[in-house]
């Protein structure tokens, strides 16, 4: 027997201003579904959504959800208007006897109900939103990004309780694991297409490059067979006064088809360049402590930070992560402890807040404006990493088209303010790169784009982000701030931080964190390494072998006896990237030994 869908589209048509969102569109949601919602920024995933919740009106085409059956929306800028508290907003249509379900929910995504939606910050309202539609869940939940400005403990939390619900959703989100934990099933809109797929997000990047490779094929084939009838009919000119008009007609229709094609977008043509090189040592923290109101944040913490390294800072949100960060930069003088600064550095900062941007400015004087970006003399030029460029064309970059460029920033989406506080970051060399949860609304090409530019970047990155993919992709070293002012390095992103910690994520295993504290009191007294010097000991194997592959590589590639002549550009970069590990593996090593004398005396 046939299931009745839980919602359907049918014939749905929208435009909004210029070219349509969607044109024809139809859709099938069913009981139990578990959808991924994937495309480019400025696709229409959103608006699709909407769509589905009832909240936009098509130009043509019909809704359906089935009778008795109810379908609930987490949008990203809830509208709390006549409700005192965020838990009087949660709890709306709630009897009260269910209330206690959005209580637990609150403890799950830590909001407070009793926090005044007046004073209630952007990040607050989204997880009051939340959790009011996971303590009555619809039939069907539509959640558009429901893990920004949430930590990981949140996020798993959300991710166990969408692995047991009986109710279907349709999601969108930029973080891969996430998806990857939860998905059946994948909508991909591409250029106005809706495309379906029976399987889940880990499944998606194969299909798309399979799809695009396929349409890459089909216009290869049509520009050929077009050469080819122009070649025709430019030679029957000689050979004939009267032209087969037949193949002249199909020669046009053939041109019509190829002009009607709509391109895929490019991904943003971002490019990231590191200044001068900064000294060896670029920050080193000793036994520095911190409190505020009398809690402990960090406590005899100590980190040596070396040109190159990748380190990732996590925790749950009010950790102490930021402050800890500004601690290392020298913004924020610790209790105890010194923090030393490395020599040459040049700094580069992505603002969670995106407190860079002004709302109320232009895109076009978002740049031009930028004392360090300006040209002087010029109204139009921006300064690019050295070279002038023309303000359109730079922004053309980060996928602006020329009307946005007056547009002002207030009108972005998060993922464009984010795309265009990464404009003003990467027109400066820099050595050193802060990065705030930079990974917040970009779609997955530009998280893609953004890895690999940190991959090839000759200079050194600090990471905040709850993005367990991109740290695992990114981070070579992932600080945990596990409470109490426990604050540790581990090698690695965030899966050989959880393979390190045995699986244990947070800190409310209390038996597990007595049983590791005992372990570790115990093998310090054995040893008589500190704890630090007892980490960087377990952390140097790793590390080494990090180190050691890497030079494969190099020596790989500098051993193609014409790359000199192809390239001597990339040549040269090789060959002082195969110096500098050798350098840092020399040290690697020299410190294993130090330290296995140490503990074994």
């Amino acid at each position: 027997m046939a299931r009745i869908p839980l919602l359907q589209l049918s014939g749905i048509s929208l435009t909004f201003g210029g070219d349509p969102v969607f044109d024809g569109l139809d859709l099938v949601v069913q009981p139990g579904d578990r959808l991924a919602l994937v495309g480019r920024n400025g696709s229409g995933k959103s608006t699709l959504m909407k769509v589905m919740a009832g909240l936009v009106e098509a130009d043509s085409g019909q809704l359906v959800v089935a009778p008795g059956k109810s379908v609930g929306y987490m949008e990203q800028e809830p509208d709390m208007a006549g409700f005192t508290t965020l838990g009087d907003f949660a709890c709306q249509g709630l009897e009260p006897g269910e209330l206690y379900k959005v209580e637990r929910a609150g403890e799950g995504l830590k909001f407070d109900p009793d926090r005044p939606v007046a004073t209630a910050s952007g990040g607050e309202r989204r997880r009051a939103a939340l959790a009011g539609l996971m303590a009555s869940p619809p039939d069907l939940m539509l959640l558009d990004e429901p893990t920004n400005h949430l930590d990981i403990e949140a996020i798993t939390w959300l991710e166990r309780e969408l692995k047991t619900t009986r109710a279907g959703f349709v999601l969108i989100s930029h973080d891969r694991a996430f998806l990857r934990e939860l998905t059946r099933a994948t909508l991909w809109i591409d250029r106005g297409v809706t495309r379906r797929q029976e399987k889940g997000f880990a499944a998606f990047e194969t299909w798309r490059d399979t799809v695009w490779h396929e349409e890459d094929s089909a216009r290869h084939k049509l520009n050929r067979k077009i050469k080819a009838e122009a070649r025709w009919a430019v030679e029957g000119i000689s050979a004939r006064r009267k032209r087969n008009q037949g193949r002249v007609r199909a020669l046009q229709e053939l041109r019509a088809e190829r002009s009607a094609q709509i391109r895929r977008q490019g991904t943003a043509g971002m490019a990231l360049q590191a200044g001068q090189k900064s000294g060896r040592k670029v920050i080193e923290a000793d036994k520095i402590s911190k409190s505020y109101d009398g809690v402990t944040i960090v406590r005899d913490f100590s980190l040596k930070v070396q040109r190159g390294d990748r380190i990732a800072f996590v925790g749950p949100n009010g950790a102490g992560k930021t402050t800890l960060l500004k601690m290392l930069l020298g913004e924020v003088t610790p209790d105890d402890g010194t923090v030393s600064i490395g020599t040459k550095l040049e700094v580069a900062v992505f603002d969670q807040a995106r407190s860079q941007l002004d709302p109320d400015l232009s895109l076009w004087d978002s740049l031009t404006g930028t004392p360090d970006m300006r040209v002087s003399g010029s109204s139009d030029q921006v300064m690019v990493r050295g070279s002038p460029r023309h303000v359109v064309g730079y922004l053309k970059d980060f996928l602006f088209d020329e009307a946005q460029a007056r547009a002002p920033v207030r009108s972005l989406s998060g993922g464009e303010k984010a795309r265009l506080l990464l404009a003003r970051l990467m027109a400066r060399d820099s050595n050193l790169l802060v990065l705030d949860e930079p990974t917040n609304d970009l779609d997955i090409e530009t998280l893609d784009l953004l890895q690999e530019l940190l991959d090839d970047y000759d200079g050194t990155v600090l990471l905040v982000s709850h993005d367990r993919d991109f740290l695992d992709r990114v981070a070579t070293t992932t600080v945990a701030l596990e409470g109490n002012g426990r604050a540790v390095a581990y090698a690695g992103g965030w899966s050989d931080y959880l393979s390190q910690r045995g699986g244990v994520a947070n800190g409310n295993q209390e038996k597990t964190k007595q049983s590791k504290a005992k372990l570790k009191q115990e093998s310090r007294a054995q040893s008589g390494l500190s704890f630090t010097e007892k980490h960087r000991l377990e952390a140097l194997p790793g590390e080494i072998e990090r180190l050691e592959a890497e030079i494969a590589k190099l020596a790989g590639l500098l051993g193609d006896p014409e790359l000199y002549t192809k390239s001597p550009v990339k040549f040269a970069k090789a060959t002082e990237a195969l110096s500098e590990r050798q350098a840092r593996l020399d040290t690697a090593e020299e410190d294993w030994l130090k330290l296995e004398e140490k503990a074994g005396g």
